[in-house]
């Protein structure tokens, strides 16, 4: 018996079903995790000494690399000074003079430590700007484990077939209300009818938890119109695509404003951290300046907040484009070596990101990502796992490439690929 398993074993007597995030159980792929011991540039280490090339990169933050040297010192020099003051420090100003520069739709930041508080704050925003409580989010997007968006959520509640959970009150996901993404003829139909009570349209501007589904053409400009319509708010929840699509996020890659965006552990160098930010007139009704009530220990705490001052710097520095060519390139030599093998395979690629379906027409929307082959998809990712290609063990999420990743990390990912007997 391997370590990893040893430790699985014991977690699960210690740890409902042995992990703290649901998903990482790799039950929908019939294996057992791995448990990791380190992780150093495109590579985690297992607590078996196994050496894997990583796409998973802490579930997309590490942009630059795990262990960059830079935001490792950051770290250092902060953890000299102490962990966590539970009162203002100066690094806090810092991150959010470079989150409110870098993101056309923010004009000010509210530090929080996860991207579920950043949602789940962000929400009780919009209600208490707009004085509404109806919510409209899509299918297959995940926004946290916030109660309003367990309905019908991507991510981990997908991959185990959780349609919503117990422990919701149903009139709690009442208030939210159910569209396709992709669909905004659909959207318009559910604003003739209810717009006026409605607070905000959630959106993940490129739908990243039913695996990758970029926005169709007009799709976002489309939302952003309807809620200037109506009154309402477009919230951007940009925790995968947040300087990760561009510097300037989706919103600046698409270039669609939204009034409210919520961000994730990319701005912490992958620490726990979140934010939401937007315009000044809706943010300043968060206390203390406004009666709308959030708070947060943690919240601007020193270590994450300097690990997120240096990777947000780095990044200034970083070359997208070419990392975008590059996963491009690398997306389709995947397709097309699956398909040599008699395989049905779609990808969607979008910067540093791309998903492979094992379906025969283009994904567009939840329903179509669920169209995947999972018994193929589960063959891939064993396959590729036995292979020392560590991927997420799941079709509805994604795969992550890096600043860190190169042209040997790319062959022998694409050689593993070759190698899997289906």
């Amino acid at each position: 018996m391997s370590i990893s398993q040893d430790l699985f074993n014991t977690a699960r007597e210690l740890i409902p079903g042995g992990v703290n995030s649901p998903v990482r159980a790799c039950g929908s792929v019939g294996m057992h995790p791995l448990f990791i011991d380190r992780a150093n540039g495109p590579y985690i280490y297992s607590q078996d000494g196994d050496e894997l090339i990583d796409y998973v990169m802490s579930w997309g933050p590490m942009i630059l690399g795990h262990n960059h040297p830079g935001v490792r010192s950051a770290l250092e020099k902060a953890m000299e000074k102490g962990s966590s003051f539970g009162a203002p420090c100066e690094a806090e100003v810092e991150l959010a003079r470079e989150i409110t520069s870098a993101l056309p739709g923010v004009d000010m930041v509210r530090m929080v430590n996860s991207g579920t508080e950043a949602t789940m704050s962000a929400l009780r925003l919009a209600r208490g700007h707009t004085g509404r409580n109806k919510v409209v989010k899509f299918t297959g997007c995940y926004h946290g484990h916030v109660d309003a968006f367990l309905a019908s959520a991507g991510s981990g509640a997908a991959t185990l077939s959780i349609p919503g959970t117990p422990g919701v009150p149903p009139e709690v996901v009442s208030q939210t209300i159910l569209a396709d993404y992709n669909n905004l003829e659909q959207v318009q139909e559910i604003f003739s009818r209810e717009g006026e009570e409605i607070a905000a349209i959630f959106v993940e501007p490129a739908a990243g938890n039913m695996g990758l589904v970029p926005p169709e053409p007009g799709f976002l400009e489309g939302l952003r119109k309807l809620t200037h319509q109506y009154g309402a708010l477009l919230v951007f929840d940009e925790v995968i695509t947040g300087f990760r699509l561009s510097y300037a996020g989706a919103q600046g890659h698409y270039n669609v404003v939204p009034d409210l965006t919520c961000l994730g552990k990319i701005i912490g160098g992958g620490m726990p951290v979140g934010a939401y930010g937007g315009k000044k007139e809706i943010m300043r009704k968060m206390a203390p300046v406004g009666d709308i009530y959030q708070a947060g220990t943690l919240a601007g705490n020193p270590l994450a907040m300097s690990a997120g001052i240096a990777t947000l710097q780095a990044l200034q520095e970083m070359d997208y484009e070419t990392l975008e060519q590059k996963t491009r390139e690398m997306g389709l030599e995947l397709k097309k070596t699956l398909e040599e093998k008699g395989l049905p395979v779609q990808l969607n690629q979008l910067a540093s990101i791309i998903t492979l379906f094992f379906c025969q027409e283009p994904v567009k929307d939840f329903s179509s990502a669920k169209n995947s082959d999972q018994s193929l998809f589960c063959k891939f990712y064993s396959g590729m796992r036995e292979q020392n290609i560590y991927l997420a063990p799941s079709n509805f999420e994604c795969t992550f490439n890096s600043f860190a990743h190169g042209p040997k990390e790319w062959e022998k990912t694409l050689e593993a690929a070759r190698n899997i007997k289906f």
